[in-house]
């Protein structure tokens, strides 16, 4: 079996790659920016022939390569078919995040030559649809700072025996403000009373322990917890058989600061008491 670990990040321009890719450098990984995946298979060569010195890698591939971009698939299929452990993670974020961040910084995209930010960012999705459809991670940095960003990163690669245990993360988030895009499952609190509407609550959140016992004291909310975790408790292993390592759970209600923020949290305590590695995080807890 190849020893080496290997991430790949790749993703839209703006979403946070270089921040990414800091991470798992201070994660202790070899970190590559911009190789062409022609020579990517040398690299994993003469790692490998290193006898163990390095034994994680972080790649970052981008728009950057060009006509080299079409080959990563079929160079990423032949690391698996070598025995690497092949990771690939996909950042994205919404369009008009991505735009006002390339404003802000006044940078120009680097598909943008001819024409306007959101023309590049339209012709980066196609180019870079393959790659998204074939990661094994998409991490949504919209609502994300820079320390959002590398805390994720830390909690994926928080794996350093390669055992490939799965980790689990529950993420509260609203609604109104779309589904976080790194879900594989969601679920919808929004029936269960709002704590919004109870005026000692209304200036609260869901994490504060007043308001979610107000949630989880409620029969519907604790059958609504029980219901989940007998769900996951099926689903886990099998999707752990299957070979997926991380699975994204996400908990929404209208505004994801109450009812979301409590489920979600009592969900991981839960998931936690059982074995599983399991992180909460609250994506849309301190909006206004």
């Amino acid at each position: 079996m190849n020893p080496l670990r290997i991430v790949v990040v790749t993703g839209m321009s703006g979403s946070g790659k270089t921040t990414a890719a800091h991470a798992l450098e201070d994660a202790g990984f070899f970190c590559i920016d911009n190789l062409p995946p022609a020579l990517i298979g040398r690299l994993t060569d003469l790692l490998v022939q290193s006898g163990g010195e390095v034994a994680r890698v972080a790649l970052v591939v981008d728009v950057r390569e060009g006509i080299y971009l079409k080959d990563l698939p079929a160079t990423i299929d032949g690391l698996r078919t070598e025995g690497c452990r092949v990771e690939v993670v996909f950042l994205d974020s919404g369009d008009d995040t991505l735009a006002r961040r390339f404003k802000e910084t006044r940078r120009r995209h680097p598909l943008s030559t001819k024409g306007t930010v959101e023309d590049g960012i339209s012709e980066e999705r196609t180019l870079l649809k393959p790659l998204r459809g074939m990661s094994d991670r998409v991490i949504d940095t919209s609502g994300m700072t820079v320390h959002d960003l590398r805390k994720v990163v830390e909690e994926f690669v928080g794996d350093p025996a390669g055992t490939g245990a799965m980790s689990v993360a529950v993420i509260s988030f609203g609604f109104r403000y779309g589904l976080p895009l790194q879900s594989d499952l969601v679920f919808d609190a929004r029936f269960l009373p709002n704590p919004f509407y109870v005026p000692k609550f209304k200036g609260m959140k869901g994490n504060e322990p007043a308001v979610a016992e107000f949630v989880l004291s409620n029969a519907d909310g604790r059958e609504f917890v029980a219901r989940v975790m007998d769900l996951l408790g099926f689903l886990i292993p099998r999707f752990r058989a299957e070979g997926k390592v991380y699975l994204n759970v996400g908990i929404g209600c209208t505004g994801g600061l109450h009812r979301s923020v409590a489920i979600a949290e009592e969900l991981a305590r839960r998931l936690a008491a059982s074995g599983v590695a399991a992180v909460c995080r609250h994506r849309d807890v301190d909006r206004s």
